[in-house]
């Protein structure tokens, strides 16, 4: 039977669609433009929109097990979807900040998917990952173009996670047992300063890079055009904390069976997004 892959373009869901394809397993994707998909040959491509949950039937026919990425729909009406089509198994990649509060219109979002999931009676995994190493990608075309990095808090430090840690669990979640009803955050290593991300991408790249830290102004001013001014709030309520998100997840080695990767193994693995 083929497994379903939302997000098969994105970061993480990419990741899963490669490693499903290696461990020999018939691989379907769902997007809601089949044409504009760059996925590997032997991939089937089907379109579905997640805004209109019956939209979704086509991609789920003769399916019992879905990797799903959802930001948007109703999130019962879509489980619903999912619960009739006959999927049994669930691995969902997803959002859940315990510092924030359902007054947050996007975190009650977050919060209501997720318990119409665990009711559901599909056997489900949580994965709800720390931040991906892969955010750094956005420094790209400062780095291509000028070796440089403009940011605030040079400082902080953020447990990152390789996108493979990730994709890695979801596949094992999805193809074995006893890890129904489980909630899995990964997270890297170790804790990896903004200023130290900077320098090791440089040495992926065989160039130094120069980390130029802005200040919160500054930075408010360089993310206007690029972010909802609440994101943009959000990331420097972030950044102001002197910790920053430190907190080291045992996941990705109790499921695995090996230690996270790191961030240096990230930034060699995609030293080409740089040069």
């Amino acid at each position: 039977m083929p497994i379903l892959v939302t997000g098969a373009t994105g970061t993480v869901g990419g990741a899963v669609v490669r490693r499903l394809l290696a461990a020999g397993h018939e691989v379907r994707a769902l997007t809601r433009a089949p044409a504009a998909a760059r996925l590997p040959a032997g991939v089937e491509v089907v379109a579905g929109d997640f805004t209109d949950p019956p939209s979704l039937l086509p991609a789920l026919r003769g399916v019992e097990r879905v990797h799903l990425v959802s930001m948007e729909g109703d999130g019962s009406a879509i489980v619903d979807v999912l619960r009739e089509a006959g999927v049994r198994r669930l691995t969902h990649l997803g959002h859940d900040d315990p510092g924030r509060t359902d007054d947050d219109p996007l975190e009650s979002w977050h919060r209501a998917f997720h318990r119409a999931i665990e009711s559901s009676g599909i056997g489900w995994t949580h994965l709800f990952p720390g931040e991906f190493m892969a955010n750094t990608r956005e420094w790209a075309p400062s780095i291509r173009a000028r070796r440089v990095v403009r940011a605030p808090f040079g400082d902080w430090n953020s447990a990152m996670v390789h996108e493979d840690d990730i994709a890695a669990i979801a596949v094992r979640a999805l193809l074995t047992d006893g890890h129904e009803g489980r909630t899995y955050r990964p997270t890297g290593p170790a804790p990896v300063r903004r200023r130290d991300a900077v320098r090791l991408i440089g040495e992926a790249v065989g160039s130094p890079v120069r980390f130029v830290e802005l200040s919160p102004g500054q930075a408010r001013e360089l993310w206007r055009d690029v972010y909802p001014p609440q994101v943009v709030e959000w990331f420097l309520e972030m950044g102001r904390s002197p910790e920053g998100n430190t907190w080291v997840s045992p996941d990705v080695e109790e499921v695995l069976g090996r230690r996270a990767l790191t961030f240096e193994r990230w930034a060699h693995d995609h030293a080409a997004d740089f040069r």
